[in-house]
């Protein structure tokens, strides 16, 4: 728990030769309350969405053991196969996967999947392709909302959807309570242009999910470092964060983002940040209790 909120961990910041039954014993040894699974652009986990029923049986069988599952899905396979590539092939795919992804979350319990906001990636953007993702959006919202789950579009490390107010155009338009935002602090402070106060309060009602991953911010001469930045080393005000999300009332989860790194730890590494981490959540508790900002019985930082 951080505070009064779920805090989760990304699948990714374990080394991937270790098990379902090693990965999920160390996030609930280090007091995590759930992993974020990856569903990435690579075949292999591609492949996940795949598997039978018997196979997911196994693993929900393997997290009930643990005593910690799955809660939110990182979809970014469609970097890939994106809804706006120019190919038909890929844009057949990019269905193919949306629909698998909300199939197996269900299937599994998992509540939310975050989408990557790319019309395209490997391709350039086009008139075409944004209107080809628009469509695919409005199609997978219909999906989602028939199997009741959360589709929360991430805020990217790209100019194309990297502010919360550019997701709320979509919001705008698709008008589902199953089409929401995943922010990801590191990504939505990394861009000049964007007033990080303000766009947080521009969608705190629609915010199902926080990553948490520090970031260095682009400049005229430096396209910014989106990933793999060591918390405390970044752009992000994480104790300012917290603290305005606090004030605005939000209680979703956090999860903190991270990749493993070859030769390192993962547990210690794991626990590095974490303990960071918690340590930003109670500078923030104090900023708030010494402004008055923070009522009586929502004291973030209990025991």
């Amino acid at each position: 728990m951080l505070g009064r909120h779920l805090l989760g961990i990304y699948e990714k910041a374990f080394c991937p030769s270790q098990s379902w039954e090693e990965r999920l014993g160390k996030a609930k040894d280090a007091g995590f309350d759930f992993v974020e699974i990856s569903i990435d652009e690579s075949e292999e986990r591609l492949a996940r969405l795949d598997w039978t029923g018997e196979q997911i049986e196994q693993l929900r069988r393997v997290c009930y053991e643990a005593g910690i599952g799955f809660q939110s899905m990182c979809l970014s396979g469609h970097r890939k196969y994106p809804f706006g590539s120019s190919s038909p092939q890929k844009r057949k795919r990019a269905y193919e996967i949306m629909e698998k992804a909300i199939d197996f979350a269900s299937a599994m319990g998992i509540r939310v999947i975050q989408l990557a906001g790319y019309d395209v990636y490997y391709e350039p953007s086009t008139p075409q392709s944004v209107k080809l993702f628009r469509e695919g959006m409005a199609w997978a919202a219909k999906q989602a909302a028939q199997k009741q789950v959360m589709l929360a579009m991430e805020i990217m490390d790209t100019p194309f959807l990297n502010s919360i107010s550019k997701h709320m155009s979509y919001e705008a338009m698709l008008h589902s309570p199953w089409y929401k935002v995943y922010p990801d602090l590191g990504n939505i402070s990394a861009w000049p242009e964007n007033d990080v106060d303000y766009e947080i309060e521009q969608g705190i009602a629609s915010i199902v999910a926080v990553h948490l991953k520090d970031t260095l911010a682009v400049t005229g001469d430096f396209p910014g470092k989106f990933k793999s930045v060591p918390f405390g080393e970044g752009c992000v005000d994480f104790a300012g964060r917290f603290a305005q999300l606090e004030r605005l009332g939000y209680m979703g989860p956090y999860m903190i983002e991270m990749w493993y790194e070859q030769g390192t730890k993962d547990a210690a590494e794991i626990q590095k940040a974490k303990s960071w981490i918690e340590e930003q959540f109670r500078e923030a508790g104090d900023r708030l209790e010494a402004g008055g900002k923070l009522p009586p019985e929502s004291r973030i930082c209990p025991g």
